[in-house]
């Protein structure tokens, strides 16, 4: 899922962050006792993890997993139904007359083809509404970051979500990675009860990638 919605998502924290600065009032005189302008610590945040760690996430992405369950579903029935004739071909191709055997073969490639493009929408369709999530939920955080940085004096916070040479961060400690803080933060805020687990299931901390909702609706069964 790191390309799906991640760079919608940064662009919308930037847009959101930048407008909090904006709308900061102007600092207080000099003759005041005020907390410092600006911070000078540094910190780096997936915000990718983030928004699928939080409780809401969690929440919205399991049900988006479902939602799509029937379709998955109804591709895997066609694929079986494609390498099923594509065994008759194998099989029995040799035996047919020739009108027979094109006419399987046509089949085949019709049917395939009709596959290729379900599964695409199907995709599409999913990572739209994937992306809708992240945004969504991003909007709502930008101002949790923005309150957590100003408060604890940061002036700069990465994104982490894409290593490099994709991403920005070379390199960073365990010790400055504020994901789960801002997780734990955003929850709190938002009233959002943990989904419950399976029975059986180990506890994931906050800010970590769950196995749903981080794997495509579906992909396209690859022809041969």
């Amino acid at each position: 899922m790191k390309r799906t919605f991640t760079g919608t998502a940064m662009f919308v924290l930037v847009l959101v962050i930048a407008s909090l600065a904006q709308s900061t009032p102007a600092a207080a005189p000099a003759t005041t006792t005020a907390a410092p302008a600006g911070g000078s610590k540094v910190g780096i945040i997936d915000i990718q993890q983030a928004i699928i760690g939080t409780n809401e996430g969690a929440r919205d992405f399991e049900a988006l997993q479902k939602k799509f369950e029937p379709k998955r579903n109804e591709l895997a029935a066609q694929n079986t139904e494609i390498e099923n004739l594509k065994k008759q071909l194998s099989t029995q191709g040799d035996k047919m007359n020739e009108e027979a055997r094109a006419n399987l073969v046509k089949s085949i490639e019709t049917k395939q083809k009709s596959l290729q493009r379900s599964a695409e929408d199907a995709q599409n369709d999913y990572q739209q509404q994937q992306n809708e999530i992240a945004q969504r939920i991003l909007q709502k955080m930008a101002p949790v970051i923005d309150k957590f940085a100003k408060a604890n004096a940061y002036g700069l916070l990465f994104d982490s979500s894409n290593p490099w040479p994709q991403g920005p961060l070379l390199w960073a400690t365990a010790g400055v990675d504020l994901t789960k803080t801002i997780v734990d933060a955003y929850n709190a805020q938002s009233g959002v009860a943990a989904p419950p687990r399976p029975a059986g299931a180990a506890a994931k901390p906050a800010g970590t990638t769950p196995t749903t909702g981080a794997k495509p609706a579906s992909s396209a069964p690859k022809s041969q």
